[in-house]
């Protein structure tokens, strides 16, 4: 924490590239089965429930290779890095 409460989230940084793999691996098998892959992988982000990843493409073993809180990280950074600069 610093001097006025702030406490720091470090997360331990995976490939970047690795994370986005997956993302995308997994939004092409949720696409396929014909589900929406935003609204599921919202879904499994919040809750960390795996059985909103479908098993197509061997996409739930994918993303469990991955903290959630990388993903996550990973989505932010993108969206900054690509609509805030």
């Amino acid at each position: 924490m610093d001097q006025q409460g702030t406490q720091f989230f470090k997360v331990e940084n995976i490939s970047d590239d690795y994370v986005r793999s997956v993302i995308a691996s997994v939004y092409v098998a949720m696409a396929e089965k014909g589900y929406n892959p935003v609204s599921q992988m919202v879904g499994y982000l919040m809750s960390g429930d795996p059985t909103y990843i479908t098993n197509h493409l061997n996409a739930r073993a994918k993303i469990a290779k991955v903290e959630r809180d990388e993903i996550i990280e990973q989505l932010l950074s993108d969206y900054i890095e690509n609509n805030l600069k």
